[in-house]
Parts: C-alpha cells; structure tokens; sequence
C-alpha cells in the first residue's frame, strides 16, 4: 500500500503535534521523504530537518492528501487541496466535527475521502484510530487509510460515519480523562497527607503501569480489577464508592463521553 505513497507522493495539511507523530511513523515505515510535501505555516525545528518537501508547490495528482489542521482553521486551509479533488487522491482527515459531506461540498461529489479520529499516544506509538470512509474511498481507500494510520498504532473501522463522534468521545477525548484521573489520584494522596510530589509520582506511575498491564494481559479490564480486590479490604472499600450506579464512575463516565459526543455533533452542523 506504501508503494502507491512512496510512487505518487503524500501531502500533509498541516504538521503540528498530530501531523509531526504521523509523519514520524510514515518516515520510520520507510516513506522516503522526497515522497512527502507539507504544508505549514509554523515549522518546527524537527520538521525543517526532515528532508520532506516543506512549504513548496504540491503534486497535480498525489496518492494521498492527509488534513490534519484544526477544525476552525479548514476553511482557510482546503482552497490549497480543491484541484486535487474529483480525481484519484485519496483525502484523509483527521479533523474533529468536519464531515464527509463537507469535504465532499468543497472537493467535489465523486472525492475519496476517508475520515480517520487518532488520539494523541499517537505520539509514542500507542494511539488508536477510528476510521470510514465514502463509497468513492472504498475498499482500496480505507485500506490504505488503515495502513497509514498504523504507523502509529492500532486501526478500527467502523461501521459508518454515524459512529465517529462515538470514536472521538470515547478515544479520542479519551486521554485527557486518564491524565485528570491522575490529577484527582494524586490529589487524593496529598490530601491523605502524602506530599505532592510523592503522591504525583505514585499517581502517575501506577496508572501507567496498570495500562500497560492492561495492554499486555489476555484477561479483560473487569477479571483485572477482581484480581487486585481483597473480599473486605482497602481496593474493595474504594471501589464500593467507585463502582457505584448512582454516584461512582461508571454513570459519571457515561455523562461525560456523552456530553463529548453531543459537542462533535454540534461541531459537524
């Protein structure tokens, strides 16, 4: 699938902390950088040292044309894209609460298109991505979506666009409500007595370790939780407020990925 990138060339919309992890994965996979043009107004030192084509007249006709610019910037950023439109590039966008429809409006009816939602462990090769795609993407464009999205990390794809706020909420959003679990954890320790630094290091360290212990057990995340829960010790005493169906986690979990999905929504009209 990378021969078709590596041949025709890969166009990046914009390079910030999203694009520089992708491209980082594209180059360690073997997409030589002359096989790359990207497009951005603030470059990082890193990217200057690419080698990819950086801020120079784009490709007619370039396997893929990935966007990677925020949401609010698109309007800006897609008139540099239309003359790729209607043709055989592939648009791949990475973009919160753009839809289809609206690439499909500013490029053309018959434009591959691909939407894909990573998150950000994208950046040290952990992420996960949602994708779907148009039926002029197909088979072959979701392949190659796939295929693309992997270098840097795990790929799903889903059943249908109607799915993708789901996505954003759940995985998407998602890290940001592990890194506030290690605030409150942290803060919880300090207010137990143990001093701030102490209580951030185990904070952070445990959640870390239970992630990965997560990534690497072939046992689901309800046999590990029972593992670590004592009948009548400290872990069950905590979990009985955690596990709670009116107050703890799980309903509170449901409210808040609910209220993520409900603004994509309102994003994408």
């Amino acid at each position: 699938m990378l021969d078709a990138v590596a041949r025709d060339g890969l166009v990046l919309l914009g390079c910030g902390k999203m694009g520089s992890a992708l491209l980082a994965g594209w180059l360690a996979a073997g997409v030589p950088a002359s096989a790359v043009w990207v497009i951005e107004p603030d470059p990082t030192q890193w990217l200057n040292t690419t080698g990819v084509h950086l801020n120079r007249p784009l490709p007619a006709a370039p396997a893929v044309a990935l966007v990677a610019v925020k949401p609010q910037m698109m309007g800006a950023a897609l008139p540099a894209l239309v003359a790729m439109g209607n043709g055989r590039t592939l648009f791949v966008s990475i973009a919160a609460g753009t839809s289809i429809a609206r690439f499909e409006s500013a490029l053309g009816a018959q434009t591959p298109i691909v939407r894909a939602m990573p998150n950000t462990p994208a950046m040290v090769g952990r992420g996960i991505t949602g994708i779907c795609g148009n039926a002029h993407a197909g088979a072959r464009g979701l392949a190659l979506a796939r295929t693309l999205m992997q270098a840097v990390g795990e790929v799903v794809e889903l059943e249908g666009e109607h799915q993708i706020d789901a996505v954003t909420a759940v995985s998407g959003s998602g890290p940001a409500y592990v890194f506030h679990l290690i605030e409150a954890l942290a803060a919880a320790g300090v207010a137990e007595g143990l001093p701030e630094a102490v209580a951030m290091q185990l904070a952070r360290t445990t959640v870390c370790g239970a992630g990965e212990l997560a990534w690497r057990s072939s046992e689901s995340a309800a046999q590990l939780r029972i593992n670590v829960t004592s009948p009548g010790g400290t872990t069950a005493a905590a979990l009985a407020h955690l596990m709670d169906t009116r107050t703890g986690l799980p309903p509170l979990m449901r409210r808040a990925v609910h209220a993520a999905v409900e603004r994509g929504r309102e994003l994408g009209k």
